[in-house]
């Protein structure tokens, strides 16, 4: 993987060309995933850029997402490094974890990921209560009557249903409402916001949504892990409300690898973001409508004094010439 010319971040279209192909050999061929959604392709090309400027290596991209990714560890021992790994959704990983298969590298969200019911900043400045489940319930017009919900086949879907029934919303003039893509769902925060509208429904962080339009976390009350476990089913009797629980997002990476390249292992302990960073990435991305490694060279332009902490002395002195 080679970044080509790209575009600095900001206001003032800077261009810069990073060259691919450093003119030294010190760690060999990577293998790390590109997941099939913006904030671990993020990740991705961040983390590809410094191993391969910073420290030697030949990076090469495999495109995957979480399921593949998991099932391809287990019977090749391949990647050698997966990105922004969503470990509650993906049982077979902890197997892997446990006979040694892999190493926990990082928590590449410092926050986790959150999903949650939400409502915009300018509803909650004019109408506190409203972050409240009993707020909504006793003023259902001011959200305009209406949740804003994932769409159909989504894991959200079920959970959502199940906590709009065990939380009477919808016995209070709540409608559901579903979206027919993620696309949709988005366009409806944006639309509301341009026109200072009501707005309430479902969404999840990291995202360029939430980096663009600042939206109120609605209070669902204490997590329960039972409740939450059943909401999650699709024949769960008698739902009880309960939000999620923070998600772990980790980086993890094969023994072998960090076996053989303990200085990249070390660099990829840590690479970790948090949510306000990279939302902001994301926003900049989606408003700059620019690629993935585009999105990476803004990173790298904007937060220095962060991803300097990441990395040692030696691959410090590579990338002065660079960044």
């Amino acid at each position: 993987m080679k970044l080509r010319s790209l575009s600095a971040a900001g206001a003032v279209a800077t261009s810069m060309t990073l060259m691919g192909g450093a003119a030294y050999a010190d760690c060999g061929e990577v293998t790390i995933t590109e997941m099939d959604w913006a904030s671990s392709a993020v990740v991705t090309y961040v983390s590809a850029f410094l191993m391969e400027q910073g420290y030697g290596c030949d990076v090469q991209l495999v495109p995957s997402s979480t399921t593949p990714a998991v099932t391809s560890l287990a019977e090749t021992g391949q990647p050698d490094i997966v990105t922004e790994l969503w470990a509650a959704y993906t049982p077979a990983y902890f197997e892997l974890r446990d006979n040694g298969t892999v190493v926990e590298l990082a928590d590449v969200l410092t926050d986790g990921g959150i999903e949650g019911w939400w409502i915009p900043q300018y509803l909650a400045d004019a109408h506190p209560e409203l972050t409240t489940i009993e707020g909504i319930m006793a003023n259902p017009e001011l959200v305009g009557g209406r949740f804003h919900d994932c769409p159909n086949g989504w894991g959200c879907d079920l959970t959502n249903m199940n906590n709009l029934v065990a939380s009477g919303l919808i016995d209070h003039g709540i409608e559901r409402f579903q979206h027919g893509s993620g696309e949709t769902l988005a366009t409806s925060i944006a639309a509301a916001y341009q026109d200072q509208e009501p707005w309430f429904g479902y969404y999840w962080s990291p995202t360029s949504v939430l980096g663009r339009y600042p939206m109120v976390q609605v209070d669902m009350g204490e997590f329960n892990e039972e409740a939450h476990a059943c909401n999650v089913a699709g024949d769960c009797a008698n739902p009880v409300l309960s939000p999620w629980p923070t998600a772990t997002v980790l980086t993890v990476a094969t023994t072998t690898f960090v076996e053989r390249e303990p200085e990249v292992a070390e660099l990829m302990s840590n690479v970790q973001f948090t949510n306000t960073q990279m939302n902001e990435v994301l926003a900049w991305q989606e408003t700059n409508s620019a690629s993935y490694e585009e999105a990476a060279v803004y990173f790298l332009t904007t937060y220095t004094d962060v991803w300097r902490e990441w990395i040692n002395e030696e691959a410090a002195a590579r990338l002065a010439a660079l960044l």
